[in-house]
């Protein structure tokens, strides 16, 4: 059973998602046809730097926690990786959405961009060699530059979301790194990091995945607006 750890986690995290697309009050289904071309644009820009890195040595898989099936040098459970996670984060989104959940005032937009903005790249200047580090706060950086200041985007709900979503996160990303288990599924290669680990998390991996879901639900909000 071993083998198919990684493969669980992918089935699990998109299951109640998946299920809860049908309820009569979300219909998540109805927004598939948004969301799914959406995921493919991202998930390939993505899956090109994921195996890069692969391949340079900044992370790796244990052989152990996987079914042994490739693509290139990705494990399957990586590729599906990122279908079933941006599917499950884009489905909460949607639910805070229809819901109208949104506590955080518009005011709060700004000041949050900035100060990431700002802590990240403080942080990107002094670690700029190190590959993980400086490419996932640079792309998020330009990203949020972007989304807030030239197309003058709110991301409170968003911010929110994502919020709410590192409690999931912290469990998934958890069991990837090694928590719960014996051993790590994911392994990183701290030379390229910050070697800062929140449990057995390294601190960038939040930032990927804030990115990762970002352009998730904003192609897939956009889509949707135009069609």
């Amino acid at each position: 059973m071993r083998a198919y750890t990684y493969l669980m986690i992918d089935f699990f995290t998109i299951l109640v998602p998946f299920i809860f697309s049908f309820h009569p009050k979300l219909r998540f289904d109805k927004k598939w046809r948004y969301f799914f071309p959406s995921m493919a644009i991202v998930a390939l820009i993505f899956l090109i730097w994921d195996s890069y890195f692969t391949h340079i040595g900044v992370w790796g898989f244990n052989p152990d926690y996987l079914i042994g099936v490739s693509i290139f040098n990705l494990p399957i459970e990586e590729i599906l990786f990122f279908v079933c996670i941006p599917y499950a984060c884009v489905f909460t989104y949607h639910c805070f959405g229809v819901l109208g959940i949104q506590p955080l005032p518009p005011i709060t937009n700004q000041w949050i961009t900035i100060s990431l903005v700002l802590c990240l790249g403080g942080l990107f200047l002094f670690y700029y060699d190190r590959y993980y580090t400086s490419s996932t706060f640079f792309l998020l950086i330009a990203s949020l530059i972007y989304l807030q200041w030239v197309l003058k985007a709110d991301l409170s709900p968003f911010y929110f979301t994502y919020l709410i979503l590192l409690i999931p996160f912290s469990i998934t990303n958890g069991l990837l790194t090694g928590s719960f288990i014996d051993n790590e599924v994911v392994w990183y290669n701290d030379q390229e990091n910050l070697g800062l680990r929140l449990g057995t998390i390294p601190f960038e991996d939040v930032f990927y995945g804030m990115l990762l879901i970002l352009w998730n639900v904003k192609l897939t909000h956009y889509l949707s607006s135009k069609y």
